[in-house]
């Protein structure tokens, strides 16, 4: 299935960007492309600076959210018989005339999928907290859907109009662009990125909507709701046509194919210091007689590699690790440690012992995961370097 690049429209979300979206929407033009403007309840009156071009226009009667322009950019181009939607901020931080870009990597690889525009932020004006969000929102969504993209927030992307419009999205402001991402993958779709420039004014002339506390609260409300719903084991209908199957976990035919392939997946050195990490942390909860079997669940649904976090999980063996985190947990509980030795105290109060142990396990468990995980971390960094240098 091919992209017909005769169906695309373009669109700008606005906001209170009157000094910015007359220019943008005019490169945006320049690429032939039609444009769509969709106001979302601006009081700046910025929709009347592009009345004398020739665009589309759409206003909303209220302030929603950078999502719901999108989505009704998505009704209005479903209507009028597009097929696929690129979005372009208002700001002017995108360079409209590269949506191009997205639209040729449309063209090159597997429809329908979403493209994303992956900024370079090379500028002294990047902020700190721009490169931090980026980052931190590329480790979720790894773990949620298993993609390694390097720019997960940019706001400069292709969408399938019809695809986009089929999901259950329910989240309207700027936690609607990781949700339509995450869900669009795990319902069949590929996502792919092409890199952009970015332009990033001074702090003193930068106009953002981006609350910090806000915003980030319902990123991480987000990412915890997806997280939880990637570990359930319920299907996900797909909505396009099964990518090429995947091998099967384990391969009797091919035993040690199967054991090379299991331990080399998601091995980079950051990756696996998170498998280690959760290996631990799950090794030390009291998950009597199923650790093995948890962890591996886990690392199937989060993309980890698998023989890490087992073989990590193993330093959690009794009786050093679950009896130090019943030592802290009674100390938490009752303010004193556990010094007797008694039948009655180990044997007989099981239930005591096993909730101490799981209040221990919550403060052990992740120190004793950032430790594991930062020795594995540096030690295969060394080898990954050591074994560059001797490829040079």
């Amino acid at each position: 299935m091919k992209l017909d690049t005769t169906k695309i429209l373009i669109v700008v979300p606005l906001y209170n960007h009157a000094a910015t979206v007359a220019d943008v929407v005019s490169k945006a033009l320049e690429t032939g492309y039609p444009v769509l403007v969709v106001d979302d309840g601006s009081s700046d009156g910025g929709l009347k600076t592009v009345q004398d071009l020739p665009c589309f226009t759409l206003q909303l009667p209220r302030n929603s959210g950078k999502g719901a322009a999108i989505k009704a950019g998505a009704q209005y181009a479903a209507q009028h018989g597009y097929a696929a939607l690129v979005t372009v901020d208002a700001d002017g931080q995108h360079n409209p005339l590269e949506t191009v870009k997205l639209i040729a990597e449309a063209e090159k690889g597997r429809w329908p999928a979403i493209i994303i525009g992956a900024r370079e932020m090379i500028q002294d004006t990047v902020p700190q907290s721009s490169h931090f969000g980026k980052v931190f929102s590329n480790f979720w969504v790894r773990l949620e859907c298993g993609c390694d993209l390097p720019d997960t927030q940019s706001g400069m992307r292709l969408y399938p109009v019809a695809e986009m419009r089929a999901l259950n999205l329910s989240h309207s402001r700027y936690d609607f662009e990781i949700e339509v991402l995450v869900k669009s993958i795990w319902r069949g779709l590929d996502a792919r990125s092409v890199p952009v420039s970015v332009h990033y004014p001074p702090a003193d002339k930068r106009v953002s909507h981006f609350k910090k506390g806000r915003d980030n609260w319902r990123l991480t409300k987000l990412h915890t709701a997806l997280i939880c719903r990637r570990l359930l084991p319920l299907p996900q209908k797909q909505i396009v046509e099964e990518k090429d199957p995947q091998p099967p976990i384990v391969d009797v035919k091919h035993p040690w194919q199967t054991l090379n392939r299991i331990c080399h997946e998601n091995a980079s050195p950051f990756w696996l210091a998170v498998a280690v990490w959760c290996g631990l942390f799950l090794g030390t909860l009291p998950l009597i007689a199923c650790h093995t079997v948890v962890i591996i669940y886990f690392c199937c649904r989060l993309h980890l590699n698998k023989v890490a976090a087992v073989a990590a999980s193993q330093f959690c063996m009794p009786p050093i690790v679950p009896a130090l985190c019943i030592e802290l947990g009674h100390y938490m509980l009752h303010g004193e440690f556990l010094y007797e030795l008694s039948w009655q105290r180990w044997l007989i109060e099981i239930p005591q012992r096993v909730w101490e142990w799981f209040l221990g396990s919550l403060v052990i468990g992740p120190l004793l995961g950032c430790t594991g995980a930062a020795l594995v971390y540096f030690t295969s960094l060394r080898f990954v370097l050591l074994r560059s240098k001797k490829a040079n």
